[in-house]
């Protein structure tokens, strides 16, 4: 299906009622504030009028990267907040004041998958149960007009209410408690404090740690009523939901780690995306990111053989446009390099003797949830099946 036009912006000049082009003025850039003007000569017409909105609107916030060329039109809005603190009676992961996560860099280019006994799958449930309670906490603060700062202070404070670590916090350096990725912000976005704004997409990328293990999901959600409304935002956020669900009902003993990106990428084609290629789904148990990769697109020479007591998650990134990305100057948020809308899901999943327990399983009354694909695609290419229940048993 071809891709909606997008909607045509007016130019915000003074009694100006002509299209915008892609002038924007560019001490709004600096304060993260979108202005477009038709021509440079109604910008100067307009200037006495619209100075005034720099001295409202700046209030201490800027954008970082004013001579970024920014692949769509989204910017971070800083100063990021102090980082928070945790208190010294919380077990913390071997980064956690270094920033090094020493223990994955002595594993790191070794296949061995770690099999979890029965201790090991209980602490990764517990941890997981966990993880699930704050996404679903966070996901509730989304609304037009909160900041991803407000939603990362909200997933500490619950983090810290459930005696657990943040994973991400000072992961590699990583400055906050959970990332945040909005529209074509592909992965790893940094909660600052831009407001969200009816019509986005926001991915919130949630882990925790606790009794020495790591839980780890994502879901994508819709900013208002104009996301839901929008066909597009639809489209590449319910295929993305559908990628896992489609992913996860292969998860079974024996299952190779290079099949699931196989389906995958053919379910996101089926509905005119692609799939990201440079990050994968991942290992994970005492550390963060360990063995088996788990790639999710086709053609992939990925290593290993699935067995019971292995958990890793798989999480597809799948986007509008492109499967190509771009990393901003903060090394962190990772962005599609046509500026098209992109969207993620993802769980923690343990093997099991018969298939699979997705351990970060939606609850019933979890935020978000699908919505039905915009019609012309589902007449195009048949509905998708809902697949969210906690265990997947395959018969033999």
């Amino acid at each position: 299906m071809a891709a909606q036009a997008p909607s045509k912006r007016r130019c915000i000049g003074t009694a100006c009622d002509n299209e915008a082009g892609t002038l924007q003025c560019p001490n709004c850039l600096k304060i993260g504030k979108e202005s477009f003007f038709c021509s440079q000569d109604c910008f100067k017409r307009s200037w006495a009028e619209h100075k005034s909105v720099h001295k409202s609107q700046s209030n201490g916030y800027y954008n970082p990267f004013p001579t970024y060329s920014f692949t769509g039109s989204l910017r971070p809005v800083y100063p990021l907040s102090p980082r928070r603190e945790v208190p010294a009676s919380i077990q913390r992961p071997d980064y956690a004041n270094d920033g090094i996560p020493k223990s994955e860099r002595k594993l790191f280019g070794r296949h061995k998958i770690t099999i979890l006994d029965e201790k090991g799958q209980a602490a990764m449930r517990k941890v997981c149960v966990l993880a699930r309670e704050v996404l679903d906490i966070a996901a509730r603060e989304i609304r037009p007009g909160v900041s991803t700062d407000h939603i990362d202070e909200v997933v500490h404070k619950a983090c810290i209410e459930r005696n657990s670590y943040p994973s991400t916090l000072n992961y590699c350096h990583f400055p906050k408690s959970l990332c945040t990725s909005p529209n074509e912000v592909i992965c790893h976005g940094i909660p600052d404090n831009r407001l969200l704004l009816d019509g986005d997409i926001l991915n919130l990328d949630v882990t925790l740690y606790h009794g020495g293990f790591h839980g780890d999901l994502n879901e994508t959600y819709y900013v208002g009523d104009r996301a839901r409304a929008d066909p597009d935002s639809v489209r590449v956020t319910e295929t993305a939901r559908e990628c896992l669900d489609q992913a996860i009902a292969l998860v079974k003993p024996g299952m190779l780690f290079r099949d699931p990106g196989t389906v995958i990428e053919k379910h996101a084609k089926s509905r005119g995306c692609s799939v990201v290629k440079s990050y994968v789904g991942h290992g994970i148990n005492q550390l963060f990111h360990c063995a088996p990769n788990v790639p999710h697109y086709a053609k992939n020479k990925a290593v290993g053989t699935a067995a019971p007591g292995m958990c890793f998650t798989i999480e597809p990134m799948v986007t509008l446009g492109t499967h190509k990305d771009k990393a901003w100057p903060d090394d962190w948020t990772i962005v599609t390099t046509d500026g098209k809308r992109t969207a993620q899901f993802e769980h923690t999943l343990l093997v099991t003797e018969d298939g699979v327990e997705i351990l970060t399983a939606r609850k019933s009354d979890s935020p978000g949830g699908p919505m039905p694909m915009p019609a012309s695609v589902a007449e195009a290419n048949g509905d998708g099946a809902e697949h969210d229940s906690k265990t997947v048993a395959e018969s033999t």
